[in-house]
């Protein structure tokens, strides 16, 4: 009798268990779909099915039927292409969150409409109030001559100003913003930094790389309020475009305003941020040794910073600048102070570091202090990081697989640098310019992002500027350093699977297969089949992240 109820239990259980399977239903079907998975054993599908955050079905129509149940929300693809969400490998997060509400100096095209802009602005700001951002870019101007103080006093008497260049690695500041720091003539220079003087020694108003710190030490830190509104603004605008995920390079100063969104349930991007380099003493001493947090807001690296930007004529090169002879770049102070060290410090921490590196000398260097590091330590997988791997001598392109270096590069940046490098650079260094196709033949592993507020936050763009290598004047219609073009799906690749396993994430995103996070994107044309010039017109129409719809094109 015993031996004969056990049975009965045992097929009761099992037909529970079959029943409670078959009642199993997702949350979101995408159906009718050209699916592209990113994944080499099962590249495309026409529908995937979504439960509780993650892909439980990816396959054809049929093979996500059963999944559908009473309360799915089934979306009829119409034959549109379907993605894993997009990975910026390289973005200041709150910063782009900041842009979107402060005043937008990028498309001036002259002094004249500069000072136009910026009065319109001040003129809804109250008195005393900092104006900060801008993002303006002089090269747009002819003469491509630097915005001073003496330029923008007259419209900013009450109201302290500092706004950026595009590449933030220089600033303007008006007098009154000079005066509340302290700056005159005899404020000494910074090293790691220029601070531009008339020729009577008088400070003109430009700021470059660690000189900005000059009078960014006196500008009021952001509230808490502005933080949420900022980290919200950004998440809200990365659902936009398809981003699903960012490494933020936002050096550890606001994480905590996007775990309040996750547990408002507001936040719509997961994010991987970063703190300085130095850092790394205090997150040894506190046992720290590989990143923390959970699946939507996570903190796990260490940033450094070798030199500044080609635009500010910063960034650090074996030769002159063509149009600024007297100077090869300027290496960042911390690269004098004991940067090679640092790195083998943290780096045998367990902890993941990525150096900013823009000019041929400031990658040679770096290269050298990863290859120091891995001869200190000795092999593991720490996934070191070049953050933008901009201008490489040929001798140094297969250095980046040799010594497993990811290059973290913004395709989109050659859009614009395309129309005027030539007047800093020769010939021969521009041949190692933005050289995706040198590196990916060379082995090594690309993780694209955009540098936003930098540029776009648009990864499309990225992606139609890593194709077409087309400029934004025109002048390049067959691609400027045309050798250097990628495929499309190499140039989403390092958008997405690239992106991840620069972050240690490839087991759970980049890709779309089973178990993985459901985060997706549905476009409005397939680029594969239109013409490559075509790409960068292409929408967002539907972005899912954490298997929940963020944004729906209207």
């Amino acid at each position: 009798m015993r031996i004969f109820l056990s049975l009965i239990i045992a097929v009761l259980i099992a037909l529970s268990a079959a029943s409670t399977q078959a009642q199993a239903q997702a949350d979101i079907v995408i159906r009718h779909a050209d699916i592209h998975t990113m994944d080499a054993k099962r590249p495309t599908a026409t529908s995937i099915a979504v439960l509780n955050g993650r892909i439980v079905a990816i396959g054809s129509d049929a093979d996500t039927k059963s999944w559908i149940g009473r309360n799915t929300r089934v979306i009829d693809a119409g034959g549109k292409l379907v993605l894993p969400g997009f990975n910026d490998a390289h973005v200041h997060f709150s910063d782009t969150g900041g842009q979107l509400s402060s005043v937008d100096l990028r498309s001036s095209k002259s002094p004249e409409e500069f000072v136009q802009r910026l009065k319109a602005f001040i003129a809804t700001q109250p008195k005393g109030r900092w104006i900060l951002g801008g993002r303006w870019d002089h090269e747009n101007w002819n003469p491509a001559t630097l915005p001073t103080a003496a330029l923008i006093d007259a419209i900013s008497p009450d109201n302290p100003v500092f706004v950026s260049r595009l590449d933030g690695h220089q600033a303007v500041a008006n007098s009154l913003a000079m005066k509340l720091a302290g700056v005159d003539k005899n404020t000494k220079d910074v090293p790691g930094g220029v601070i531009v003087r008339d020729s009577q020694g008088n400070p003109t108003g430009n700021f470059k790389d660690a000189a900005e710190g000059l009078i960014a030490r006196v500008i009021p830190d952001r509230t808490y309020e502005l933080e949420l509104a900022f980290a919200q603004a950004a998440t809200d605008w990365a659902a936009h475009f398809g981003v699903t995920s960012v490494q933020s390079m936002e050096e550890g100063t606001n994480f905590g305003a996007f775990q309040e969104l996750e547990r408002r349930g507001t936040l719509k991007t997961r994010l991987y941020g970063c703190t300085p380099l130095v850092d790394y003493k205090r997150w040894m001493n506190t046992g720290i040794h590989y990143a923390f947090g959970d699946p939507m807001v996570r903190v796990g690296c260490l940033k450094g910073y070798a030199d500044g930007s080609l635009g500010s004529t910063t960034a650090w090169f074996f030769e002159p600048y063509i149009d600024s002879p007297n100077t090869v770049g300027v290496p960042r102070a911390e690269v004098a102070n004991g940067m090679q060290e640092n790195m083998i410090a943290a780096d045998k921490a367990g902890l993941q570091v990525m150096i900013h590196a823009i000019g041929d000398r400031a990658n040679a260097t770096i290269l050298d202090y990863y290859q120091a590091v891995e001869q200190a330590n000795g092999p593991r997988d720490r996934r070191y990081r070049i953050e933008h791997a901009q201008h490489l001598r040929q001798q140094d392109i297969p250095r980046f697989a040799k010594l497993k270096v990811i290059a973290s590069m913004q395709p989109i940046h050659l859009v614009d640098d395309g129309r005027w490098a030539w007047k800093r650079l020769d010939e021969k260094r521009l041949r190692g310019t933005y050289a995706f196709r040198s590196l990916l033949d060379s082995g090594a592993t690309l993780a694209f992002g955009t540098d936003s507020p930098v540029a776009s936050l648009n990864p499309i763009l990225g992606l139609a500027a890593a194709v077409t290598r087309r400029t934004a004047d025109g002048k390049s219609p067959n691609g400027w350093i045309p050798d250097q073009k990628i495929t499309l799906d190499e140039a989403i690749r390092a958008y997405t699977v690239g992106s991840a396993y620069a972050e240690f994430q490839e087991t759970v995103k980049g890709t779309l297969e089973v178990g993985k996070f459901a985060d997706i994107v549905v476009l409005s044309d397939d680029l594969y089949k239109i013409a490559p010039e075509r790409i960068a017109d292409a929408k967002v129409l539907l972005t899912i992240c954490d298997g929940r719809v963020v944004y729906e094109a209207k």
